[in-house]
């Protein structure tokens, strides 16, 4: 099992801008360009890039952080993934902090919250 740390400025953004990029279906999908299934309430199943990520929230606070078990097969410690946002200036700030990813699943999973994930958010605000 490995640990993921990542973190990065999504720049002309608000903590609340991003949130909801996190969080809103509607929102998800635009910036991801696939539905997904994401209810903001704790215990929540969520299912995003046609199931390709699959996991439960956690707990949130609005605004400010996400905290979701990713779920991985027959995985016995959870894989965590937290979200945790800074209002920094015009800018926010996000850092990443994923616990217990399987070996086998390591390079896809760091890639993918880099470039398609966290990435995709980026590109999406800072796009002209």
């Amino acid at each position: 099992m490995k640990d993921f740390k990542h973190s990065l400025t999504i720049k002309g953004t608000t903590p609340d801008e991003v949130f909801n990029a996190l969080s809103n279906p509607f929102a998800i999908e635009l910036w991801s360009g696939y539905p997904a299934d994401f209810k903001l309430e704790a215990g929540a199943e969520f299912s995003m890039w046609e199931g390709d990520i699959t996991g439960r929230l956690l707990e949130f606070v609005p605004n400010e952080s996400l905290k979701q078990e990713w779920f991985f097969g027959d995985n016995s410690d959870p894989s965590v993934a937290e979200i945790k946002l800074h209002a920094q200036k015009n800018d926010t700030y996000i850092t990443l902090r994923h616990t217990n990813i399987p070996d086998e699943d390591f390079e896809n999973i760091s890639e993918g919250w880099t470039d398609f994930y966290l990435g995709a958010i980026k590109k999406f605000f800072e796009e002209d």
